[in-house]
């Protein structure tokens, strides 16, 4: 997992300063910009607007890479295609750096789309049947709030109303609540929003949840007692039964020293409909194995920004990225997150949460 770490710093520090020097080059293409005869100024000219993205910064030094390596990729794909044209059709190079101009649109038009896919969340719906005899069960659940990020406290007690409203028979919070840098201010507001909903809330801890640093003004241990004081349920590693038709197991996150799957699983009543939920997916094999009918998983962000949540899932972190895995009659549902960390875009996937009507015999 740190290798992991390292390599996508790495990646974006390497990437964005490469995109930072290559745009440089790029705005010195544009006509007005290249008529200024003195070179100094005409190159300190074309400085100007990578400066100007570059002060996306002093927001957050991954958003501004983000948009940064965006719009060089889109500057290539337009000096390609422009390439490919003149050479099909003959014609030469004009004064105009038409491909720059496209390129420019290019990237507002995706960036706007990348934004609109972070910030607005989607309703994704699964249906299951089941030979158990548990009648129709109704599960919401999400992961990755990250307040503070696109959700502040009053944003997410309004997806809260949403999702209360379903009328589902729990909502599982699959970790990641809160942010590095979450405020204190946000979390309480949050905590109340659940604490107000008919639908009763279980949830599990994320990598996130009990803070990597130092800086945010509450710790793990006052996220808890928020959490217990509006009624939530938090699973460390627990099962609970409910409504005696079905099993919430509530995975300690792997991050921390934490139970065995074997432990959790193999005593429990089989007639039962078995939900597992787990902030990584990273046992969906064994969860298969050992009987669990549904496994509840985000920590991926659906990638995020793509294709960077393949990363994971080609070295065998994550057992998926985003959307459903079936391991046999095992039900694995990977969520992109009600919200995501740091990075105010989505590219390739979008913000939701997630809706499971699992629909049993009588």
């Amino acid at each position: 997992m740190r290798f992991l770490w390292i390599l996508f710093i790495g990646f974006m520090g390497i990437g964005g300063l490469a995109a930072i020097i290559y745009l440089v080059t790029r705005f010195h293409k544009f006509s007005f910009i290249k008529k200024i005869k003195n070179r100094f100024l005409s190159w300190l000219l074309a400085c100007v607007p990578v400066l100007l993205m570059a002060s996306v910064v002093f927001y957050e030094k991954f958003t501004m890479i983000v948009i940064m390596l965006h719009c060089a990729l889109c500057f290539i794909l337009c000096d390609i295609g422009s390439a490919i044209y003149r050479r099909k059709t003959g014609k030469e190079k004009g004064s105009k750096y038409i491909a720059g101009i496209v390129a420019l649109i290019a990237t507002a038009v995706v960036l706007t789309g990348a934004w609109f896919c972070a910030y607005h969340i989607f309703r994704t719906h699964y249906e299951f049947n089941t030979v158990k005899n548990v009648g129709n069960i109704r599960v919401a659940m999400f992961a990755d709030s990250h307040l503070g990020v696109t959700l502040n406290g009053r944003r997410f007690a309004e997806q809260m109303e949403r999702i209360d409203a379903e009328g589902a028979d729990v909502l599982i919070i699959a970790g990641d609540f809160v942010d590095d840098d979450a405020k204190r201010e946000d979390l309480e507001t949050a905590c109340e929003a659940l604490g107000r909903m008919k639908t009763p809330v279980y949830y599990v801890y994320g990598n996130h949840d009990r803070g990597y640093y130092q800086y945010r003004d509450f710790d793990g241990a006052y996220l808890a007692k928020c959490l217990k004081d509006n009624g939530v349920t938090i699973l460390q590693d627990d099962v609970v039964l409910v409504d005696d038709r079905f099993y919430i197991v509530g995975r300690e996150d792997r991050s921390w020293e934490r139970a065995e799957l074997t432990q959790l699983l193999e005593g429990l009543d089989h007639s039962k409909y078995i939900i597992t939920a787990d902030h990584q997916p990273g046992e969906f094999a064994k969860e298969e194995e050992l009987g669990a009918d549904l496994v509840l998983s985000g920590h991926t962000h659906g990638g995020h920004v793509w294709p960077s949540g393949y990363f994971g899932y080609w070295f065998g972190v994550n057992d998926g990225i985003w959307g459903l895995y079936d391991h046999g009659d095992t039900h694995c549902i990977v969520t992109s997150g009600i919200s995501g960390w740091a990075i105010p875009f989505k590219t390739g996937t979008y913000s939701e949460y997630v809706i499971i009507d699992i629909h049993g015999t009588a």
